[in-house]
């Protein structure tokens, strides 16, 4: 008899629910991979200059820089929301830059 039952619990979708869940994360991670391979190209991509020519040289690297930081700059919050400081700052900033 407690065989027919759990038949019936897995037959009722409960079972299954588990592996949607599973399928639907792995299609959100698929889908949004690409978003973050161009919002890491962005500041890359934003270097051209006011005629619409692409930068160069010190130019494009200072430009880059600077979007780098101005893009990690308000992500450095601690936990609590609180701006973080000193070297917790050092090392977040450096690793937003490095990853961006």
């Amino acid at each position: 008899m407690k065989h027919i039952a759990q038949s019936g619990l897995a037959q009722s979708g409960l079972a299954h629910s588990g592996l949607a869940l599973a399928t639907l994360a792995l299609a959100a991670s698929i889908a949004f991979f690409p978003i973050g391979t161009a919002m890491a190209q962005s500041c890359e991509t934003q270097a051209v200059s006011a005629t619409g020519k692409p930068l160069h040289g010190a130019a494009k690297n200072s430009f880059v820089k600077k979007c780098k930081t101005d893009a990690c700059e308000p992500k450095a919050v601690s936990a609590d929301g609180k701006p973080l400081h000193g070297a917790a700052k050092n090392s977040f900033m450096a690793k937003c830059k490095r990853d961006a």
